[in-house]
């Protein structure tokens, strides 16, 4: 067992939380994050109410949260209030500022979660009273800051680490990108984390709605097959602001225009519906793949149970063969 702040603060087993990817984490995943000993969080998306409503009913009587596009959510506050009613664990931001409605969601007893990719973005985000800070590298699988650019996990989380520890101790800090194993869990509370939040290794398990074909396609690559880019979110007609890109999987949708998305552009509906019409087919030569750099670790699609009982239990040994002081081992 690792007993840190983060497990204290949410009264789970182990400093794992899953992030709430759009599409694949719904309420079968977050729930069996949960009832192994993490924290699920479903994913809000980009604002389906009755989908919202129909995982949330899937999850149970567990405990899980649900997370948010932050800028989607603007178009539609509503939800907010329809997921509150569930009286979530946490409530989970990311992407756009978080302030609209950081005060609902602390006067209505859930923790607020939010996931940052810079140190401007962070301190915002502590101002606007978040509970537990997610710092995501750009290593992670969908959306991130830049196309080539963004900051690392490596060096974003220990100097978040530090501004916390001396500018507000109270608030948790949890690592974001390229975490699938237990070194990586290990690996985050070495710099600082209270614990982390795990996407692409959770998006690859028994419970994920993420389509088969898709799986299949990140199993067979590794890192070097990723790619940071907006011509899926062109394809797939969403308004991303400009300071996003997306980690998804090459293929020759975004060979062939990656470099020239102007002609994207131009190509409107056609490309759109082609898109979405692979999308639906689990076609990925068309539709990309959305997963992380971390996709060369990914080789087999166990349960979430397992999932965390692996990373657990390496992260444990290798913890207790170096140390940390930010992690506390029990037996």
């Amino acid at each position: 067992m690792l007993t840190t702040r983060l497990t204290q603060k949410l009264d789970i087993t182990h400093p794992i939380i899953s992030a709430p990817m759009a599409f694949a984490s719904g309420g079968k995943l977050a729930a069996a994050v949960s009832d192994a000993g993490g924290l699920g969080l479903i994913g809000g998306a980009y604002g389906d109410s009755q989908w919202i409503e129909r995982e949330i009913k899937e999850a149970g009587n567990q405990k899980i949260g649900c997370g948010f596009i932050t800028w989607a959510l603007k178009k539609k506050p509503e939800l907010l209030d329809q997921v509150l009613e569930h009286t979530p664990k946490a409530i989970f931001l990311s992407f756009d500022d978080p302030k609209p409605f950081s005060d609902k969601i602390k006067q209505a007893g859930s923790q607020l979660i939010c996931q940052i990719q810079t140190m401007q973005d962070m301190k915002h985000a502590v101002d606007c009273g978040a509970d537990i800070i997610v710092a995501q590298g750009s290593e992670a699988g969908g959306h991130g800051i830049g196309t080539d650019g963004g900051r690392g996990t490596f060096t974003l989380v220990p100097e978040v680490a530090d501004w916390l520890a001396k500018h507000a101790p109270d608030v948790l800090l949890c690592a974001a990108g390229g975490i699938g194993d237990g070194r990586g869990l290990a690996a985050s509370l070495m710099l600082g984390a209270d614990g982390v939040l795990v996407g692409s290794r959770f998006w690859a398990s028994k419970e994920s709605l993420a389509h088969p074909n898709m799986l299949k396609a990140a199993i067979q690559s590794d890192g070097d097959a990723t790619i940071r880019s907006s011509v899926m979110d062109i394809a797939r007609e969403i308004d991303w602001p400009k300071r996003y890109t997306a980690r998804v999987l090459k293929n020759g949708f975004t060979d062939q225009w990656h470099e020239d998305q102007e002609a994207l552009i131009a190509a409107g509906k056609a490309e759109a519906d082609k898109w979405r019409v692979a999308w639906a087919e689990g076609n990925t030569d068309i539709a990309n793949t959305f997963v992380g750099e971390v996709t060369s670790l990914i080789q087999d699609i166990p349960s979430a149970q397992h999932i965390i009982d692996e990373m657990v239990g390496e992260a444990s040994k290798l913890i207790r063969n170096h140390g940390t002081k930010t992690v506390k081992l029990e037996r």
